[in-house]
């Protein structure tokens, strides 16, 4: 028979022999029921794993049977679709997260991020892009195009390309993907309130760009619904303090208590001045600190957007916090 994805596919004559279709007590199997009941719905092409291929000639067989009895009017075309593996290089079984849609739920996937990584594995829209809408699938798709050989479940592409979806949506639908995981974590309300809402639209719009699943947001955008005296700071953080963490809390304090104007612009101009400039530190080393005082994680959303967002009373506050702890 001509497979969609192998081609001609031939089994020698002698390897079929015959078979059972019912049971002694009447209950037909699999390999007579899978026919009859595609017969009866009039399926056209079936798409299946390769581990089924041996079973196709039998198949075959019994799809001429029911053309013979009036019961099917053709024989469906054929697909077998490769293996795919996961770690080890491993056949994926049902038992593996990576096979579960639920787990990548949880997680954080959006559908159009897991369809078109899902679409990948075998299949691909054109030379050096991996990035389609689902209507580009769509229109793309060709099951003749399908390579035959085992894909293998890469989870950091996964989440990669997920990614590169999460940033192709408009703020409005971010936000909205993002409560049921935020209310969750305990930070808002299912149905958020005027000032939660008001929040998250000043902060997600920076967090967008730097996530790969939606399950990340709320550690990322916790410090923001966390009052001064609650933060904490996790261990990763702290281990990224150097000597030189006192300093520069000390000249970011002194910097930012002077400062009138509490706006993105004046924050960064005062802030590279007086850590940077004044006390000759590089950039890493002189916003670390800040960072972690001020959202208690080594990774943040941007700082001088956190600053503005989170104001001046608690930032100021948060950051005496720390340097007190040192």
């Amino acid at each position: 028979f001509d497979d969609l994805v192998r081609g001609d596919v031939v089994f020698p004559a002698t390897s079929t022999t015959d078979f059972v279709l019912v049971r002694a007590g009447g209950k037909p199997l699999y390999t007579f029921v899978n026919p009859v009941d595609d017969a009866l719905m009039g399926i056209t092409h079936v798409l299946r794993g390769e581990d089924l291929l041996s079973s196709t000639p039998r198949q075959i067989a019994l799809y001429t049977a029911l053309i013979d009895i009036g019961v099917a009017t053709h024989i469906p075309r054929f697909g077998h679709l490769p293996f795919v593996m996961g770690e080890g290089n491993k056949k994926l079984s049902k038992r593996d997260p990576e096979a579960n849609l639920f787990v990548h739920r949880e997680r954080g996937f959006i559908k159009e991020g897991l369809l078109n990584y899902l679409a990948l594995l075998g299949w691909s829209i054109g030379p050096d892009r991996d990035v389609f809408t689902p209507d580009e699938l769509v229109a793309a798709f060709d099951i003749s195009t399908v390579n035959p050989n085992p894909a293998r479940f890469d989870q950091k592409k996964a989440e990669a390309i997920n990614g590169d979806h999460i940033r192709l949506l408009s703020p409005g639908d971010f936000l909205d993907r993002c409560v049921p995981y935020l209310h969750e974590a305990g930070l808002t309300s299912a149905e958020l309130t005027a000032s939660e809402r008001s929040l998250l639209g000043a902060v997600l719009p920076h967090v967008q760009p730097r996530v790969g699943l939606l399950g990340e947001v709320p550690g990322m955008i916790a410090f923001f619904f966390t009052s001064d005296d609650d933060l904490t700071i996790s261990e990763d953080a702290a281990a990224t303090l150097k000597e030189s963490a006192a300093a520069v809390l000390d000249s970011a304090m002194s910097a930012l208590t002077k400062l009138d104007a509490w706006n993105l612009e004046s924050l960064e101009k005062v802030l590279r001045e007086a850590l940077v400039d004044d006390l000759g530190i590089s950039p890493r080393l002189a916003f670390g600190p800040v960072r972690v005082a001020i959202s208690g994680r080594r990774v943040s959303p941007p700082l001088f957007e956190s600053l503005e967002i989170l104001g001046k009373a608690s930032s100021l506050v948060r950051l005496e916090k720390l340097r007190a702890s040192l």
